[in-house]
Formats: C-alpha cells, structure tokens, sequence
C-alpha cells in the first residue's frame, strides 16, 4: 500500500514537472486556480463548438464540441462566470464550464428553442422556445426542470412562439408571444409555481429588450409600425405604443435581415437603434421615447452598440454590406470611422472596460481585435466560422 502511495506521488510530482515544462503534451494544461472575468466564448456554429477565450491574453483556450445546432445560439453565465448555459437551435441547453472546458450538464428541452435567460439570483435558466411554444425553467445548479408556462392564447389552445426573453429585477421574465401579440411577466419567486401576468402589445411582436436599470421592456413590432414598451415599474398602466414610425413604413422597403433590438445602445441618456430596412441609425430621448435624429450610415444596421463608456457606438450591417462595419462619435452624432475588417461581420463585443472590441469575420474565419481608440488591429484569431461572441461580464448586467 505504502509503495502504491508512493508511486501515486511520483507520478503526479512528474506530470507537474512534464506541464510546467509544456513537454510532448497534446492539449494545454488546465489551470486549477484563477478568474473568469476576462474569459468569454465564441461559437462556430458549423461545428457545434464552442471556443473558449481569453480577452486578457487574446487567445483561444481551447474548444467545447458536441453542443448540436448552434444556429442563432445564446449565451447566458452563471453569478460566478464560471459556467456558460447554451441554448441551441435544435432546444438542447448545455452546461459549460469555462474552466475545465466541458459540458457538465446537458439537457433536450425542447424542438426548437430561440435563446433563454438566467434570474436575478442565478439559481434559475429559463429557455424561450418556438416548439412548444412557451418557455421552461431549470435549476441553475442541476438543469433539473422547475416548470413550464405554455404560450397558450385564443379558445382553440393553441401554441405562441415566444421571442424577446429577457430577465427582470424579482426573479421576474419578461418575453413576447409572436403569434398572440402579447407581453407576459412571469414572477418565479416560487420557481416551481410561477405567477403570470399578460398585455396586450400589437401584431407580432418579433423580439424584445429591457433596458440597463430593469425598468422598461420593448418589442419590436413586425405586422405594424412601432415599438410596445411595458413599464415594469408601473406595469397596472399595460402597454405604450411608441415610435409610431418605426419599421417598414408604408413603401415596405426590403429588409436584408431584421435588427436585433438587444443589439439597442444606450449612450448619453439616448437610446440608438437600427431602423428597419432603411440606411439610417434613430436616436431616441430615452426619458421623453421621442426621435431626436436620424443619422445616416452606409446599409442596413443589424446591430448598434454602445461602447461600455458611450463614448462611442459601433454598427455592423445585413447584406451586401456586411463586411463592414462604421463608429458614430456620440457627442457630434455624426459617423467618425469605416472600417472593414473581415467578410460577414456578424457580431460584436466589448471588452467590459471598452479598451478592445472582439468582431467575427465568418467568411474570414476569424476573430478581429481592435482598440476602440485608434481602431488598431491588435490581434486576429483563426476560428472555423465565428458567429454570436459572448464575455463572461455579461454575468453582472441585467438583460444579458
């Protein structure tokens, strides 16, 4: 026993010796002990993979596979940052931990899910899906299943696809029915007895966003023009139509690819939005919902981001222009940069402090770093395909 001890040792004591000397390994030592707050990930979406990278040392980790169709995937984190819930296309919802790089959960919840959302106090993840149509809580911890809120609406009980999912202050989940054109508010304060509240919002709301402090939740509207927007503070007053011009208008020009409203800024007590199938940027008083400009820029906008300190916002566009990508200097209003860093610019994220910007060139297969200041190129990343980047920053922010 004592010589079966020892050999123990000995092999441990050499295996620490063979990485700390990076010697003939395959794959790179995992790290047992440091921070997640500068890792992130990004998904190549043809390969249901994710990549698991670190914006300190702009590099990638290692790779995450076997997470099925990762079409128009998202990402949630857990309080600590450790762990990255997936919500696949195809309703698989994947436990990833960023340390030891590897699924530690996994479970089919649905046929066809759209992305999902994580509660104030992290110990609940909630999936929105198309089929069936409603959303579904799990145990943070387990991915146990918690409850079910079918998107039930009319007297035939039929199904809603539910789109817009976003987390609220109080355990809450605010999330949009497609087909029904309604808001609901879900209060998971009892996680396995959920409370629902219901507003009417229009014709086919199509996607959704609550504002940084938690307090306003709008969806866009795809069977009319305008916005609906559900005071959280105050929901007794239901639903404020807002933004009455906003969308196709009455030409219904062609749209390239819908924006996505998360892709929303906040910068200056203004709200930047893309508009709808239409070459412009609108800035919104945040406080009045009135337009105070329209700023325009060189294609369709899918998404307008802030930079963490608004000093700056940056928008990536739809066909044919999607290779390049334009900066709005905030105080003037007026586009300060184009820039083209790669082929199909499909998303965009800040480092948390705003130093660099992280862009997927997926025709390049690639990851672009840039300084925000000087626009500098500061790293390229070879990726197979790179679509939705995710930094594990997003852990401490309300809506993300």
């Amino acid at each position: 026993m004592r010589t079966d001890s020892f050999l123990n040792m000995w092999r441990a004591a050499l295996c620490t010796f063979c990485l700390a000397l990076g010697c003939g390994c395959a794959t790179q030592p995992v790290p047992t002990s440091r921070g997640t707050g500068d890792l992130g990930v990004v998904v190549e979406r043809a390969r249901g993979t994710l990549a698991i990278v670190d914006t300190s040392q702009r590099t990638v980790l290692g790779e995450v596979p076997g997470l099925g169709d990762l079409s128009h995937a998202s990402v949630v984190f857990s309080r600590d940052g450790r762990f990255a819930f997936v919500f696949g296309r195809d309703g698989a919802l994947s436990k990833v931990d960023l340390l030891s790089r590897a699924v530690v959960q996994r479970v089919q919840q649905a046929g066809n899910a759209i992305g999902g959302a994580i509660s104030q106090d992290g110990r609940i993840v909630v999936a929105q899906n198309y089929e069936p149509g409603g959303i579904r809580a799990f145990d943070a911890d387990t991915l146990a299943p918690l409850a079910e809120v079918p998107a039930v609406y009319g007297n035939e009980g039929r199904r809603s696809k539910v789109v817009g999912l976003a987390d609220a202050p109080g355990n809450r989940f605010v999330y949009a029915l497609f087909d029904a054109g309604e808001i609901w508010v879900s209060d998971f304060s009892d996680p396995r007895a959920p409370r629902t509240e219901k507003y009417s919002a229009g014709r086919q709301p199509y996607d959704g966003l609550i504002t940084p402090d938690g307090r306003f939740y709008l969806a866009g509207l795809f069977g009319e023009d305008g916005v609906a927007m559900l005071d959280l503070w105050r929901p007794s007053q239901g639903v404020r139509k807002i933004l009455h011009h906003w969308g196709q208008g009455e030409e219904h020009l062609p749209v390239y690819k819908m924006p996505h409203l998360r892709g929303w800024a906040m910068a200056d007590g203004l709200l930047w939005l893309p508009a709808v199938g239409k070459h412009e940027v609108w800035v919104v008083d945040a406080r009045t919902w009135e337009e105070v400009a329209h700023i325009p820029v060189i294609g369709q906008p899918v998404f307008v981001m802030a930079q963490p300190d608004g000093r700056q916002v940056w928008v990536n566009f739809a066909l044919p222009d999607n290779g390049k990508v334009q900066v709005i200097d905030v105080l003037s209003r007026a586009v300060v940069k184009l820039l083209e860093p790669g082929r199909a610019i499909l998303h965009l994220e800040f480092q948390p402090r705003g130093g660099e910007v992280w862009l997927s060139a997926r025709d390049d297969h690639r990851v672009v770093v840039l300084g925000t200041d000087h626009f500098d190129l500061r790293q390229s990343i070879t990726l197979d395909a790179p679509s939705g980047i995710f930094f594990s920053s997003r852990a401490a922010k309300i809506g993300f």
